[in-house]
């Protein structure tokens, strides 16, 4: 079986990741705002729900950032940054929530339609295409506005609009990996197909479901900030970054920081796992591997 496709070590991998500066400061920023997303309790000065009778001027206007609150107040006088560490972790529980969902639906139909091809690969690649046609965003309105929103149900929504790419990749994938020798020669010896699914296809498909999985955490975080923006996602008072744009919105140009500061937070969180992604798939692509 010496046609199998060689991979690096764990070991290897890790320290070949640690070795790259942009990945390092991709997860520097990823631990940073999953521990704050964590110790929310701790950490935040007060109650994200609360609304404080000196958290407006006297004429209504939210309080700019400075003592007591650390980074001013919103339009309901509310501490902004207590709301933010509550924020990230409504973010974060969706975004990966819904690309986990989002990745074994991907990965079931990509390896089902890969390795046995024939009309049912054709009917499932079919089906991915016509998912592929719809965009993705006025899908998600069209189907977040249908059900009732929560947590859950924008997680799940979200997940059914995001698993095509990953389908169309697991699927071209496999279906190389099946045409492989080693894989043949698992046939003529009367391996059955969980067997060669599970002990020879999955195995060399983790690398990219890894990569795919952490790139994907920031297309879902910016989907569910775009949905809450519009109204359709994570529903106030329940703090999310997407919603905290969208309520504060009308005091964009007397107080620009309660949208900028969400805003940055958002960008900052993309922009931390796509770094991640980017240095997991130059790490574990055997193809990318030796232009380093």
């Amino acid at each position: 079986m010496t046609d199998a496709v060689a991979t690096p070590g764990a070991s290897s991998a890790f320290r070949r990741l640690l070795q790259r500066k942009l990945a390092l400061l991709g997860l520097a920023l990823v631990v940073i705002i999953v521990g704050a997303a964590i110790l929310a309790p701790l950490i935040a000065p007060f109650d994200p729900f609360e609304q404080h009778f000196d958290g407006l001027s006297l004429v209504g206007e939210p309080l700019p950032p400075g003592a007591p609150y650390l980074l001013g107040t919103d339009l309901l006088g509310r501490d902004l940054f207590s709301r933010l560490l509550y924020g990230a972790r409504t973010s974060l529980i969706i975004g990966v929530m819904a690309n986990g969902i989002a990745l074994i639906i991907g990965t079931v139909i990509g390896i089902t339609a890969g390795y046995f091809q024939g009309w049912l690969g054709s009917i499932l690649m079919r089906f991915t295409d016509l998912m592929m046609a719809f965009p993705a965003l006025l899908l998600a309105i069209c189907l977040a506005a249908i059900f009732q929103p929560s947590i859950w149900i924008v997680a799940f929504v979200i997940a059914l609009v995001n698993w095509v790419q990953t389908a169309r990749v697991i699927y071209t994938e496999t279906s190389a990996l099946a045409a492989r020798d080693f894989i043949a020669a698992e046939r003529t010896l009367g391996a059955s197909t969980p067997r060669i699914l599970f002990r020879h296809i999955l195995p060399h498909l983790v690398p990219l479901i890894i990569v795919w999985g952490t790139l994907g955490i920031s297309t879902t975080v910016l989907l569910e900030a775009t949905l809450s923006y519009l109204g359709v996602g994570v529903q106030p008072p329940t703090p999310s970054w997407g919603n905290i744009i969208f309520e504060n919105q009308t005091y964009f140009q007397s107080a620009p920081w309660l949208v900028f500061i969400p805003g940055f937070a958002i960008l900052v969180l993309a922009l931390a796992f796509n770094l991640v992604g980017d240095a997991l798939r130059d790490v574990l692509d055997p193809t990318l591997r030796g232009s380093d």
